[in-house]
């Protein structure tokens, strides 16, 4: 394995020019019977996707899948610069809306992606097969008896009248490095002006930022943390149920709730596009499950965008996404979010 690591880390220093080489989070490869590979590039962490992946590999065993872990930009970075993957899986989905509004995906059409809802496709480039709301997950146990909050106002409340609790205890994404970090939070930012409030009162309690949800949720269940935000919640269920981290309380807020759409691009380099279509109708036909059933990440069939608004959060898949990613109105989003939320950090990231 150390070899493969090696390898994949050359071939992708060939693609990375100038740009730092992305950190590989983690890499499997499922073996085939043929000379046939899928190679797979995502942001799912491999202990909740291994199921889609060894469901695929089950029907499917002659194909060899390659499966590798990055970041939501290092993923978009290495898709620019042409780096050799059949198939791009993000949480992120501005970023992933961006590469296909950018000539950076081939278009795709089956049987299966035509049952898809219009809310979940867009020009037959990219595809939602999940959607996962941002929740709130709490330490019972270091929660102790106070309230639990169920708007953003109530969070400010708390975090407010008991300062000492919370001091060093929050969680939350670091939004300059991670891509559904900084969606989720330009999201807020536009649905409710207590987003800032909010910010500036954690950002006085002196949050740990981080990178991604499985961060936050090993900090919640080890007892550093007493409280993360805008977690995740398929992570923090399937925590919930493959290790029964009973202490935590999975809270999603009753003002509104952000839905974040997990999307697949085919990029345009794809040397087996039509190996990734084939896993795109799979992941298709999970997401428009009629139950969620015992698959580790929600189904589509929860979010009616067409009649409940509200519930569906203001995430759309189109091109209002693009707005948060102009160079300008992110350079001021992040500057208004560090002086906020780093009130007590100053001097270095």
């Amino acid at each position: 394995m150390r070899i493969a690591y090696l390898a994949l880390g050359l071939i992708l220093s060939l693609w990375s020019g100038a740009v730092a080489q992305p950190m590989l989070e983690d890499r499997h490869v499922y073996e085939g019977t043929s000379d046939r590979v899928l190679r797979i590039l995502s942001t799912a962490d491999l202990d909740v996707f291994d199921p889609y992946l060894t469901a695929f590999h089950d029907r499917n065993p002659a194909i060899g899948i390659d499966y590798s872990v990055v970041s939501s930009a290092d993923l978009e970075r290495l898709i620019r610069d042409g780096a050799p993957y059949d198939l791009a899986l993000s949480s992120a989905m501005d970023l992933q809306f961006q590469l296909a509004n950018d000539g950076y995906a081939l278009r795709y059409q089956s049987e299966a992606t035509k049952q898809l809802p219009d809310w979940a496709v867009w020009r037959e480039l990219i595809f939602a097969f999940t959607a996962e709301p941002a929740v709130i997950v709490i330490s019972e146990d270091a929660m102790g008896d106070l309230p639990i909050p169920t708007t953003r106002s109530d969070l400010i409340t708390l975090l407010r009248d008991h300062p000492d609790r919370f001091r060093g205890r929050i969680g939350t994404y670091d939004v300059r490095d991670s891509g559904l970090g900084y969606l989720f939070a330009t999201q807020d930012a536009r649905a409710t002006e207590a987003y800032w409030r909010l910010s500036e009162v954690m950002g006085r309690l002196n949050p740990k930022l981080y990178c991604c949800s499985g961060a936050m949720i090993d900090e919640l269940s080890s007892g550093a943390l007493v409280l993360a935000y805008n977690v995740l919640g398929s992570y923090a269920r399937n925590r919930l149920a493959t290790e029964g981290a009973d202490d935590l309380l999975i809270v999603e807020m009753q003002d509104f709730a952000n839905v974040m759409l997990r999307t697949a691009i085919v990029p345009k380099q794809a040397a087996a596009p039509e190996l990734a279509g084939m896993f795109i109708d799979h992941l298709v036909r999970i997401g428009l499950r009629p139950i969620p059933g015992s698959w580790p990440l929600p189904p589509l069939n929860g979010i009616n965008a067409a009649t409940d608004a509200q519930s569906f959060g203001p995430i759309r898949l189109g091109p209002g996404l693009m707005v948060n990613l102009d160079r300008l109105n992110r350079r001021n989003f992040l500057n208004a979010w560090e002086n906020s939320i780093r009130q007590t950090q100053i001097g270095g990231r």
